[in-house]
């Protein structure tokens, strides 16, 4: 499809997730194709050397699973959850194929994401994967996934994940060009809309089904990851990904597509939920904590502590207290707070020692935490 829509200047980013579709990887005679996927990852490639990082959402592994296992293959959930199991290393080799780094595979499932133990964990490890400059590749781990616990579509993987590695910008490839007032494919009169200040019912009104017969999401599931993504503070663009000239443009900053603004920027959209979320205890920290934290924004090391107090979890968000218990911010902790009572006054180093696991050297991560 031509070009329709004006182009603008893409929001500023450093760190983005891209959603590649199936219908942007499968082949026409089955299978997986580079046709598209190609001209997407010399954008990865082109912005990873200009310094930013790329989250690659991906699907496709049925698609490559089912032109394995033969066309006639059944559709039945333990069906899909086999061919998965067959396509996922083919889709993995795809994308593997466009870099000289090397990718990381990251399935995750509902209750990855639902259980705070398992969501941090997987927080942290691609936090470590983009420190070791990996590409990681995400998709649902449709292998184990029920239809009752699936996480629906990689639309909204997508959101959830750019709101976990606290991107900046959620960017989403399809077969078409971004948001219309119609179904371009049907109506000749539809007009594309090229920004968007708010989703409204008036939006999901618009949007359709699935447009493809490899994809499990239309627009409307676009729009919906574009509202989870907006919530957490994250502009989303959406483009056509089938087109090489809009991939080139974006690796110069340039978006021909919709871009869906959040309400608030992506830092307060943080601060805000961590000043109003419950806290489930107190951290106590000394004088030199107190002016690492306010004055450098570090981040709070165990050598700072001086006692935790009431009970709570890893991942609860609790209260940051000076010694004359003035409360001087808020977090979310890495450590329990029986954790933190056998780690407190203790040097980093010695964590793994003590308590015989290791969530990292932070108590509180300085992207998880707002002074007050």
């Amino acid at each position: 499809m031509a070009i329709r829509f004006e182009e603008q200047m893409l929001p500023s980013w450093r760190r983005a997730v891209l959603k590649v579709g199936s219908s942007l990887l499968a082949a026409d005679n089955g299978g997986l194709s580079p046709r598209y996927a190609a001209a997407l990852a010399a954008f990865v490639r082109q912005s990873r050397a200009q310094g930013r990082d790329v989250v690659i959402v991906s699907s496709g592994a049925v698609a490559a699973g089912r032109a394995l296992a033969g066309p006639s293959s059944p559709t039945a959930l333990p069906a899909r959850q086999a061919l998965a199991a067959i396509g996922q290393s083919r889709l993995m080799a795809l994308w593997q194929s466009f870099f000289d780094e090397p990718v990381a595979q990251v399935l995750l499932t509902h209750d990855d994401l639902r259980h705070r133990r398992r969501y941090l964990n997987a927080r942290s490890t691609l936090r470590e994967l983009l420190a070791l400059r990996v590409i990681p590749v995400i998709n649902e781990n449709d292998t184990v996934a029920v239809d009752e616990l699936k996480l629906g579509d990689n639309d909204n993987l997508a959101a959830i994940v750019a709101a976990l590695v606290d991107a900046d910008l959620l960017m989403i490839a399809s077969d078409i060009g971004g948001l219309y007032s119609a179904n371009p494919r049907t109506s000749p009169d539809a007009v594309p809309i090229a920004d968007v200040a708010a989703i409204t019912p008036e939006l999901f009104a618009m949007a359709g089904g699935s447009g493809t017969r490899s994809g499990t999401g239309g627009m409307r599931t676009k729009l919906e990851a574009a509202e989870k993504a907006a919530a957490a503070g994250i502009d989303t663009v959406l483009f056509d990904g089938t087109s090489g000239e809009v991939a080139r443009a974006l690796g110069e900053g340039r978006l021909y597509g919709t871009r869906i603004h959040a309400a608030r920027t992506r830092l307060a959209a943080r601060k805000y939920w961590l000043r109003h979320a419950p806290a489930g205890g107190r951290i106590v920290v000394d004088a030199g904590a107190r002016i690492a934290l306010r004055e450098r924004g570090a981040s709070l090391l165990p050598g700072g502590v001086v006692r935790s107090e009431g009970e709570f979890a890893r991942g609860d968000v609790v209260e940051i207290v000076d010694p004359d218990g003035g409360v001087i911010g808020r977090g979310v902790s890495q450590y329990a707070a029986t954790d933190i009572h056998r780690l407190f006054g203790r040097h980093t180093r010695e964590i793994e020692s003590i308590l015989g696991y290791s969530y990292g050297e932070n108590i509180i991560h300085r992207d998880d935490l707002v002074a007050l």
